[in-house]
């Protein structure tokens, strides 16, 4: 009896979980807007600290830390939108909803190059300067940013 249950239930479960999703809804928010709210795309490329990732519907469900640099939206519509992040989340739901909560998020076409560059020299004139261990590793992850937002820019 035990067995037939066990059976039984084996095959609920493998009939229900081959029922998945050909969209995903995609979240992208930060503290100066909400970028996408719950919008059906095609695939969001991330950069993250195990290594850039591209997120299409079904993709194994996981929780990844972003590392400055572009994230790239491929729309149902064909278009693409970049945007650079600062630093942030990635939570990828085994229903195929994905979640990016960035520190920053900027339009790439809303960036000006000529302030990237200048973002960078300040923050490696920050870390020449740097007294102590607390000030080289903050003036550090500045350098890390400006050179993941000028490269976004260039």
């Amino acid at each position: 009896m035990a067995f037939r249950t066990l059976n039984f239930a084996m095959r609920r479960m493998m009939s229900t979980s081959s029922v998945r999703s050909a969209e995903m809804s995609f979240t992208f928010a930060a503290p100066n807007g909400v970028h996408y709210n719950a919008a059906s795309v095609k695939q969001v490329d991330v950069p993250s600290f195990s290594g850039a990732f591209g997120i299409l519907p079904n993709h194994v469900p996981s929780l990844a830390v972003l590392k400055p640099g572009v994230v790239t939206v491929y729309e149902d519509d064909g278009s693409t939108k970049k945007f650079f992040v600062s630093s942030g989340s990635v939570t990828i739901n085994v229903d195929s909803t994905v979640q990016i909560l960035a520190e920053e998020a900027h339009k790439i076409e809303d960036l000006d190059a000529a302030a990237a560059r200048k973002v960078l020299a300040d923050a490696q004139a920050s870390l020449s300067s740097a007294s102590d261990d607390v000030a080289r590793a903050e003036a550090q992850i500045a350098v890390e940013v400006g050179e993941a937002l000028v490269k976004a820019v260039e």
